[in-house]
């Protein structure tokens, strides 16, 4: 056994505090330890994060840019399929509040998504938020039912239609036009 973990007799229960600011031969003399004079020098100071001195921050230096979609993103706790077939007997309703009983979601604040890992073996009714196609198949494959957070049938949305754009539009004038000089009759 190597000696570096264990704990002898002669290491000393409490390590000794460091006294600052008690003269120059303590080593923590002077400045005790705080560099020299200024703001972070004093008791009781507070510098705030992306603070510079009373130069004007990076932050309000530079426009804001950009846009993020964070706020406006969809967030699930995610589940798979291998863990409701460990978990849930068959023929059981599986729905937010069966799930964090069981411990598969920390708490019922988000909707909830079934992803498609593993297999499924049980026929269960599923009440979910969302769910992956890869698992929406393999429940119904299963002889179960997978609802949404109404208690309906889940359905996929269609798929939006992209734009396409129309042909151009050919000139009439072009096949009308007479030779000049004659008079159409």
């Amino acid at each position: 056994m190597s000696m570096q973990h264990v704990i002898t007799s002669a290491v000393k229960r409490f390590k000794r505090t460091q006294r600052k600011g008690r003269g120059d031969s303590s080593g923590r003399g002077k400045t005790a330890g705080r560099g020299t004079k200024g703001s972070g020098a004093r008791v009781g100071t507070y510098i705030r994060s992306g603070y510079e001195g009373g130069q004007t921050e990076i932050y309000r230096r530079f426009p804001k840019r950009g846009f993020s979609n964070f706020k406006f993103a969809n967030r699930f706790h995610a589940v798979n399929l291998a863990d409701l077939d460990a978990k849930f007997d068959s023929g059981a309703t599986v729905d937010q509040a069966a799930l964090k009983e069981k411990g598969l979601v920390p708490d019922t604040k988000q909707p909830v998504k079934i992803l498609g890992n593993g297999t499924l073996t049980k026929k269960l009714t599923v009440v979910a938020g969302w769910y992956s196609k890869s698992a929406h198949d393999a429940i119904t494959r299963a002889g179960g039912e997978a609802q949404n957070a109404k208690g309906e049938p889940f359905a996929f949305p269609k798929p939006k239609k992209k734009f396409i754009p129309r042909e151009k539009v050919k000139k009439k004038a072009a096949e009308d036009e007479t030779p000049a000089g004659e008079v159409p009759a």
